[in-house]
């Protein structure tokens, strides 16, 4: 597979010669399922924390601002060619940006046409997109109800929670407009598109207080995500030492208020997933294990990417060489950073394949692994904080199920 020159701050691991070895090896790609689609590349809000606009990586400032006709209709034929040529009946696609909603509804419901009528009657096709919230409108809501479009809704929980880093370019906070919509959102006639809130951890935020406040918006699941950071840009307040666990005692705090609640009252992903694991099952989403990656990311431009966390890495990072236009998502497959990333333990540095936690944590977040020496072949930077939070939920669950006469899954990072 050809690829442009390497980079001068390009990482040594992985390359060409790690997939070529691996194939020799027997290993074959998993197909992509799931597709996420900048369908815009600007936003309006300007958070402080924002991996796509505050990041060492600053190529979007040459993407297109929207994705043009061409481009759409281009990538969904790539799309529908590699569903049917991997025999694939089931596929997900998320509307992405930036801001997804600042395409307008005309675009809005065109794409959503283009995608359905290239996919065909034949693939049960799961829409969603990922807003920031504050252009969602019972206008849009019911636009996106006769669209069948799913959607997540990022807030970091109350007010000053929330304000402190979602504000416009103008220093206003958003948390009113998109408790707003939240509220519209949560009602029965919008509740069937609600997905799910995300949340960026900040530890100046109380934990059981956060995930109340997102609780009352009655969502069906939360997704609490670690700031993401690496060993030369530590995630703020990570004691380097490993000696503290602030993250590790800050999602402890959320796991004892979810669990011991009477009922269920949300799922919480990294949690759910979490608990999957420990008992031998299957984790529902890609942050924790060793499941492999199948999303690809289609840009502006048509350009294929990898996961835009990367961007926080190194300029460049998530520049593959391969666009729409000229390749296939085959072709991505054979991507050294994406084929690393479905490589299961094999894609793990030998301490963390060591590591009796390893089929749990899965080595951690790949962009949290980065180093400029050795590129992602290490321990996730939040390594200590992982095997702590790992032991206390293992420990909880040993300790319930002993009183039932069952157990943890054999190995199920039993150390």
């Amino acid at each position: 597979m050809s690829r442009p020159p390497l980079l001068h701050a390009e990482p040594p691991w992985p390359r060409d010669a790690d997939v070529a070895a691996s194939r020799a090896a027997g290993w074959v790609p998993y197909p992509f399922h799931s597709f996420v689609l900048k369908v815009h590349s600007r936003c309006d809000l300007a958070c402080d924390y924002c991996y796509m606009y505050r990041s060492h990586d600053q190529s979007w400032r040459a993407q297109p601002r929207s994705m043009t006709p061409a481009t759409l209709a281009r990538t969904a034929e790539r799309i529908a060619a590699h569903l049917s040529a991997h025999g694939t009946t089931e596929a997900g696609v998320v509307l992405h940006g930036g801001e997804p909603l600042l395409v307008g509804d005309a675009e809005l419901a065109r794409t959503v046409r283009v995608l359905r009528e290239t996919l065909g009657e034949g693939i049960r096709l799961h829409l969603s997109l990922q807003t920031n919230g504050i252009r969602l409108t019972r206008q849009r809501l019911d636009l996106c109800g006769e669209l069948g479009l799913r959607i997540g809704v990022s807030t970091d929980g109350g007010r000053a929670a929330h304000d402190r880093h979602r504000r416009g370019a103008d220093g206003r906070g958003s948390h009113g407009r998109v408790r707003a919509a939240l509220r519209l959102l949560a009602e029965d006639t919008y509740r069937p598109l609600f997905g799910a809130l995300l949340c960026t951890i900040d530890l100046r935020n109380d934990p059981v207080r956060t995930y109340e406040d997102l609780l009352a918006h009655r969502p069906p699941a939360v997704d609490f995500l670690l700031p993401l950071g690496n060993w030369h840009t530590p995630p703020p307040g990570l004691d380097p030492t490993g000696r503290r666990t602030p993250y590790a005692d800050w999602l402890w705090a959320v796991f004892e208020r979810w669990y011991g609640a009477p009922v269920e009252e949300t799922r919480v992903r990294i949690l759910d997933d979490l608990l999957a694991l420990l008992l031998g099952a299957t984790p529902q989403t890609e942050s924790l294990g060793l499941s492999p990656v199948r999303y690809a990311v289609v840009e502006t431009d048509g350009s294929l990417a990898q996961d835009d966390t990367l961007r926080t890495a190194y300029e460049g990072a998530t520049r593959t060489g391969l666009d729409v236009r000229h390749h296939s998502f085959d072709d991505l497959l054979r991507h050294p950073g994406v084929a690393a990333r479905q490589w299961g333990a094999a894609g793990l540095c030998a301490r963390c394949r060591a590591c009796p936690l390893h089929r749990v944590c899965g080595g951690g977040h790949y962009a949290t692994r980065y180093r400029r020496d050795t590129g992602f072949a290490n321990p996730s930077v939040y390594c200590a904080e992982l095997t702590e939070l790992i032991g206390r939920v293992r420990h909880r669950l040993r300790t319930d199920l002993a009183a039932t006469g069952t157990s943890c899954a054999p190995g199920a990072g039993a150390a």
